[in-house]
């Protein structure tokens, strides 16, 4: 998909819009679900430390359903996340060494039809961790957050499309 389309800009002034905006990403979600069963969704969370990539996730999951404690995967390097219809696996990159760590640890299976893959500090693992679908670019900004959705493909448009109403 050409990198032509404008990125969908947001402004997210506190934890409460933070949320929404997850609620509405897994409402996108489970209203594509049928393409995410036959070929998966990749995510890209993008922004320094602090930045909500993590928050983001968390609302999220919560809004898909998961009501257990949400960690972060900085240790784990992944937790996963099962749903009746894909699986959702939150990648943390960022303790990487070298981007062959990716290829090296097998988390290749952790793509592809039925998982949501969302990967933070992803630049970590180039070449080898599998091209996104949309990639949300967050930075600290003022009292709240900025936020930049681009989508790199059909569905990841559809989705942009769908937060964006």
């Amino acid at each position: 998909m050409a990198d032509s389309l404008p990125p969908l800009l947001l402004f997210l002034s506190d934890e409460t819009e933070t949320d929404a905006l997850g609620a509405k990403l897994a409402e996108a979600i489970l209203e594509k679900k049928d393409s995410v069963k036959t070929n998966g969704l990749n995510i890209r969370m993008n922004g320094d430390l602090g930045a909500g990539k993590t928050a983001l996730t968390r609302a999220l999951l919560r809004n898909l359903g998961y009501g257990r404690r949400v960690k972060s995967p900085t240790f784990t390097l992944l937790e996963t996340y099962p749903f009746k219809d894909f699986q959702v696996n939150h990648f943390d990159f960022y303790r990487f060494e070298s981007p062959e760590e990716f290829d090296d640890s097998g988390f290749r299976e952790f793509f592809g039809p039925r998982n949501v893959a969302i990967t933070e500090w992803t630049h970590k693992g180039e070449p080898f961790v599998p091209e996104a679908d949309l990639e949300i670019f967050l930075e600290i900004k003022d009292d709240g957050r900025s936020v930049a959705i681009t989508s790199r493909s059909l569905l990841g448009e559809e989705l942009k499309n769908r937060l964006a109403q």
